[in-house]
């Protein structure tokens, strides 16, 4: 079993920057994929960025290409999303997640956090 919790969602103005973090616990996180998604009000459930478990081979949605980057730190056990360049279309609750296999945007990976609220707006 895997727990993840994320931490650092907030209330932030348009074209401000945000670092979500997600620590794990309960296994070696060292051993699985990690990614971010995340889920506005009233809308699907959109995949964001994953990383892979070496962290030698990240992606990136297209909508966030450019403005947010996805790491991991695993002596700490823990993933981090930095967001630079917010848009009110960025706003919605942003979900950490891990897998033992590949984490993209077609498949769901098996363990989920609680997720954090991110809300861009003037």
């Amino acid at each position: 079993q895997v727990q993840l919790v994320e931490s650092g969602g907030v209330l932030v103005q348009p074209g401000g920057s945000l670092r979500l973090s997600c620590e794990a616990s309960g296994q070696l996180l060292s051993t699985y994929d990690m990614g971010w998604f995340r889920q506005a009000p009233g809308k699907e459930r959109e995949y964001v960025a994953a990383i892979s478990w070496s962290g030698r081979t990240k992606h990136v949605a297209d909508s966030a290409k450019g403005r947010f980057t996805i790491s991991r730190d695993n002596t700490k056990n823990t993933v981090y999303l930095q967001m630079n360049g917010l848009q009110p279309a960025d706003t919605g609750v942003y979900y950490c997640t891990a897998d033992q296999g590949q984490i993209d945007q077609f498949g769901s990976p098996k363990y989920w956090g609680q997720g954090t609220q991110v809300t861009v707006s003037s």
